[in-house]
């Protein structure tokens, strides 16, 4: 297990993240396959022109195989964390396009934004914005991962794309509220010292203590990569959501385990699943903050759904299960 560093997940504060002196300085992670094309693209929001960054592996004119968007999760943590997706391409022959969301990685910062700044809507158009882009808003799939499975299902229910053709939600709840129970759950199969020093600090709102980051750590070798060592991506990613963690406290708050106090505070999309008509794959893992209970109305009330559940992964089966993750989802996107 690692002892000395967690990538931040889903409404895991970066703030109760802790990097050892040999983390600190991790070369820049690239992955430069044939083919692949790397850019900016200008996002128009109001008045304002900020860039989004994207880099697209394969070749999306391709007529074998429709390209895969992926949407990282955080909300913060950028694309080198769901990087090991390349292999989709390289293995399958599948176009993906990576990109980092407006506030994160290599796109624009903007630190001087106010919480208000911050939304749904913000980061669909966003998306709509790259889709159109690359010439592919009229055929495509969509896979998001964590934050980026919400904000994937959010934007199916609320932009319902025409042009989407299957949806992968990947260790995501379907609400906010089935999050915070799962992640209380898990805090009560921590040893009874750690619930106590986290449920301690976060009641004061201390959690930038020495104690507190010690007790996180555990947690988080436990339900969020559970692999000996971190992959360097993982690694970088949260080094990156470290360093500005304006979006995810504008969306999460600072908390882990008690109420979300960003602007996710009470978000479900449960109501609007019945609605949604593309193919979709659920994925989850055994020791996942996105527990079974967590997914189950995606598998109840999503029309045209299939499971599947990584028994040896906890957050990033992407990396823990690395291989047997690209069959699983590169078969469901090929036939």
């Amino acid at each position: 297990m690692i002892s000395d560093f967690r990538v931040g997940t889903l409404f895991v504060s970066p703030r109760t993240l802790r990097l050892s002196p040999t983390l600190k300085h991790l070369p820049r992670v690239t992955m430069n396959p044939v083919g692949a094309e790397e850019g900016f693209l200008d996002f128009k929001v109001s008045d304002e022109v900020f860039k989004t960054w994207y880099k697209v592996f394969g070749d999306l004119k391709s007529t074998q195989h429709r390209p895969l968007v992926a949407l990282h999760g955080g909300p913060g943590a950028p694309h080198q964390s769901i990087l090991s997706l390349v292999d989709l391409n390289t293995k399958y022959d599948v176009p993906i396009v990576l990109y980092d969301q407006i506030g994160n990685g290599n796109s624009i910062h903007l630190k001087e934004k106010p919480k208000d700044f911050w939304s749904f809507d913000l980061f669909m158009d966003e998306l709509d914005n790259l889709l159109v882009h690359l010439g592919i808003s009229d055929n495509y799939d969509l896979l998001g991962h964590s934050w980026g499975g919400i904000l994937a299902a959010h934007y199916v229910a609320h932009r319902k794309p025409e042009g989407l053709k299957r949806l992968v939600l990947s260790n995501a709840p379907a609400s906010m509220d089935l999050w915070l129970k799962r992640m209380n759950q898990l805090l009560d199969e921590m040893p009874r010292e750690d619930q106590e020093i986290l449920r301690k600090h976060e009641a004061a709102g201390t959690i930038d203590s020495e104690e507190y980051h010690k007790s996180m750590h555990k947690f988080h070798s436990r339900y969020t990569c559970r692999l000996t060592t971190t992959p360097v991506e993982l690694q970088q990613a949260g080094r990156l959501l470290m360093s500005d963690p304006t979006v995810f406290e504008a969306m999460n708050g600072t908390a882990n385990f008690t109420e979300n106090t960003g602007k996710l505070n009470g978000w479900s999309i449960i109501e609007h699943l019945p609605m949604f008509t593309a193919k979709t794959l659920v994925i989850n893992s055994h020791y996942d903050q996105a527990g079974d209970e967590t997914i189950q109305p995606f598998l109840k009330l999503i029309p045209n759904v299939e499971w599947i559940k990584f028994e040896d992964s906890s957050h990033f089966p992407m990396w823990e299960e690395r291989e047997r993750y690209m069959e699983a989802v590169g078969k469901f996107l090929r036939f």
